[in-house]
């Protein structure tokens, strides 16, 4: 009998301001986390969009919510999974932005990225984001 391979897993988790400067500061810890020598191998061919996807979560979770928002990046299994959590209550969904828009997009962006895009609200109030991006 062969030994079976291992599973590597690896979790994070961030609270940060809600203010614009959050996002570059999640981006910065989305691609450390990625590449970090804890994470599977795997999860690094997917920074970019893993970047991006945080970016945008962590954008509209300091526009649109309230208290100081959570990144929880976690990695394994052949996925990279992103939640972002903040305190408001306004939902995210897709919208039809007009051709000279400059926002609007992001959650249809992440739709297309994501093999599964979830919002859950949390019964105190607050909702998480969660989008689970292909690993390999």
């Amino acid at each position: 009998m062969s030994p079976r391979p291992s599973r590597r897993t690896a979790r994070v988790e961030y609270t940060l301001p809600r203010n614009a400067a959050s996002a570059r500061t999640a981006r910065q810890l989305t691609t450390g986390f990625l590449t970090g020598s804890r994470t599977p191998p795997e999860a690094a061919g997917q920074v970019e969009e893993a970047t991006l996807v945080v970016s945008e979560l962590v954008t509209n979770a300091a526009l649109h919510g309230r208290g100081r928002c959570r990144l929880r990046l976690s990695s394994g299994e052949g996925t990279v999974t992103v939640e972002v959590r903040d305190d408001g209550g306004l939902l995210p969904r897709v919208r039809r932005a007009g051709s000279d828009s400059e926002s609007g997009r992001g959650i249809a962006m992440i739709s297309r990225l994501a093999r599964r895009l979830d919002v859950t609200t949390a019964p105190g109030g607050g909702k998480t984001v969660s989008a689970v991006l292909d690993a390999a």
